[in-house]
């Protein structure tokens, strides 16, 4: 099977480790097969290409990215079980559905599943989003794609001109990214190392292993330039933080930068303690990386 012979109806499957738990909506087209989706390729610049069918796995172990892009390859480690890892893959955890509990719940109806509202802002709204960008509030949960950020890595999508990875998602509530039934992400594109950055992840969960994240944050440091700072667990999609950035950049403490990730924040009645997450989170990586 080629790419163009892929049928734009259905779902695509790649590891599956998310696909499979959910109920069936049509039929599944396997990407397995497709040549030139997996692996890491290094171009002359010193910049990478990762296949979207490359496993979370490959990504955490590969030497060569841990040294490039330790942000990217220190969120790809901390992700789910080893058993995950193993078969998730990069495009998968880009775009994969949100795990909030009325989407997947057949009894009840909301934007994702054809409906016109979104349940979980007057109901038990505990995981929700505190950063209000979408009439959903169901957090985006791809942790890769809130690490590619940091990076303005490119998503290489077929037929179509590479696009910054944040163009996948957006405010729509009725999707989890912006892809058309029957596009495939091909893979993605990380610009030339960074000489000197410094980069850590930490997510805050409800217990130590195999847990999604409540919260989560990474952080790059590169001598002479802007910080680089992205959040996930807390917005519709995945979400870098200019005003930390910039307060970084204008020479304010640590702490009272991490405080600005707050600024935009309106919980709801049962997920205020995420604000609070947020700002220590934010907090727990700029001194991992900055060497505080």
């Amino acid at each position: 099977m080629t790419i163009l012979e892929i049928p734009p109806h259905g779902e695509l499957r790649a590891g599956g480790t998310d696909l499979m738990s959910r109920p069936r909506t049509g039929p599944y087209v396997d990407l397995g097969g497709l040549p030139d989706l997996s692996g890491v390729t290094w171009q002359p610049d010193g910049s990478a290409h990762l296949g979207a069918l490359t496993t979370v796995a490959e990504i955490a172990r590969d030497e060569r990215l841990r040294a490039a892009y330790p942000a990217l390859a220190l969120t790809a480690e901390a992700l789910a079980t080893p058993q995950i890892r193993a078969v998730a893959t990069l495009g998968g955890n880009l775009l994969q559905r949100n795990r909030c509990w009325y989407f997947r719940n057949p009894a009840f109806s909301c934007y994702q599943n054809g409906g016109d509202t979104c349940p979980a802002r007057a109901g038990l709204s505990l995981y929700s989003a505190v950063i209000d960008t979408s009439p959903c509030v169901a957090p985006h949960p791809s942790s890769l794609a809130m690490a590619l950020l940091t990076y303005d890595a490119l998503a290489e999508v077929h037929g179509r001109s590479p696009i910054p990875v944040g163009e996948l998602y957006g405010p729509d509530p009725t999707r989890d990214h912006l892809l058309e039934p029957g596009e495939i992400l091909r893979a993605v594109h990380l610009p030339p190392p960074a000489a000197g950055e410094r980069a850590a992840y930490h997510r805050a969960t409800s217990r130590s292993e195999a847990e999604w994240p409540l919260v989560e944050a990474v952080a790059r440091i590169v001598p002479d330039g802007t910080p680089a700072v992205s959040v996930g667990g807390v917005a519709r999609v995945p979400l870098r933080l200019p005003e930390v950035e910039e307060a970084l950049k204008a020479g304010e403490s640590m702490e009272a930068a991490a405080g600005r990730a707050a600024e935009r924040c309106t919980p709801t009645g049962s997920n205020g303690y995420k604000v609070t997450l947020l700002t220590a989170t934010v907090l727990e990586v700029l001194e991992r990386a900055g060497g505080g």
